[in-house]
């Protein structure tokens, strides 16, 4: 099976993964290839026009990475993961969803 799509890590996502317990990473980046391959709610979830999230349940946290599409090469089709967040609820804090579409305005900008 091919994948769908490339991930490519800002800064933001590249700071929290490395702050992140080293099983719940090895989590992370395993669902995230799970992802690549299949369009899963449960891990991949679009939550406001432009802003998607990767979502991972470990050992009762749930860790989130924002992201949004870069449609602008004819090639493949971008995932650009932004910030991450670690929380014990489903509901994504409205900052957190503002921060996401603010680093996707910059990420445009250049």
């Amino acid at each position: 099976m091919e994948s769908r799509f490339d991930i490519v890590f800002l800064e933001q996502a590249i700071d929290f993964m490395a702050k992140v317990d080293r099983k719940a990473r090895v989590k992370i980046y395993y669902n995230l290839d799970k992802a690549k391959f299949g369009l899963d709610p449960k891990l991949f979830k679009k939550i406001t026009e432009d802003i998607w999230e990767f979502r991972t349940n470990y050992k009762g946290l749930q860790y989130r990475l924002f992201a949004f599409w870069d449609r602008s090469e004819k090639t493949e089709t971008l995932v650009i993961s932004t910030q991450g967040i670690v929380k014990k609820t489903d509901k994504v804090a409205k900052k957190e969803i503002e921060k996401a579409k603010h680093i996707r305005a910059e990420y445009f900008k250049i």
